[in-house]
């Protein structure tokens, strides 16, 4: 699932033609990158790429004062077709990507794990502060909201205080969790001393043995 496609493909469906520039100031109007996935770094990409498989098509060019010229896109009947399937199968997919925090947790390296309660915290407090930010941002532009951006903005402050509550739980945890940690990753030196007594008790203690 692609959200850039969707934006730019929806964008050019619903208000017609448009340069990258203009879908750029589209994008910061709109905050996507508040409740999106979608970074305006990769916008001009994603246009040549749409180009490339036909969903869209140049229809002029302009050019205004000393800018550059900028083509102008419209999106083509292929680019109606995928738009079309974008948006059926955004609705029914569920994403919730693996997080390579959780992986890290199950390996810790044994010289930084004694740092983990402190980078637990860290993470916490930055998880709040996005969540204040967020819903700071969220309560500005309410009134120039639909309903259905409020629910989609509301979805983000939702999976936001989730992740807050599971790290919480995780420090409830936590020293059971490096207990553990400890117990299976430094019992070599202490199996090795027990091995070192067995072999000594079997050994001969000399003729009054």
């Amino acid at each position: 699932m692609s959200s850039i496609r969707i934006f730019i493909l929806g964008a050019l469906r619903e208000r017609g033609p448009m340069h990258g520039h203009q879908l750029r100031l589209l994008f910061e109007e709109e905050r996507l990158d508040m409740w999106t996935d979608i970074t305006v770094g990769g916008l001009y990409g994603a246009i040549k790429r749409l180009a490339a498989e036909g969903l869209i098509e140049p229809v002029r060019t302009e050019q205004v004062g000393a800018y550059p010229e900028r083509k102008v896109w419209q999106i083509t009947d292929a680019g109606a077709r995928a738009l079309s399937s974008l948006r059926l199968s955004g609705l029914r997919e569920i994403v919730l990507r693996p997080d390579p925090f959780d992986l890290v947790l199950t390996r810790l390296d044994p010289q930084h794990r004694e740092d983990l309660p402190a980078i637990i915290d860290a993470r916490v407090a930055s998880l709040e502060t996005m969540l204040a930010e967020y819903e700071a941002h969220a309560g500005t532009v309410a009134r120039y909201l639909t309903p259905a951006e409020t629910l989609a903005m509301r979805h983000r402050v939702v999976r936001l205080r989730a992740e807050i509550a599971w790290h919480r739980e995780l420090v409830s945890h936590l020293p059971g969790l490096l207990a553990d940690e400890r117990a299976r990753k430094d019992p070599a030196p202490r199996r090795l001393g027990r091995e070192r007594d067995t072999a000594s008790q079997g050994e001969p203690r000399g003729r009054d043995a």
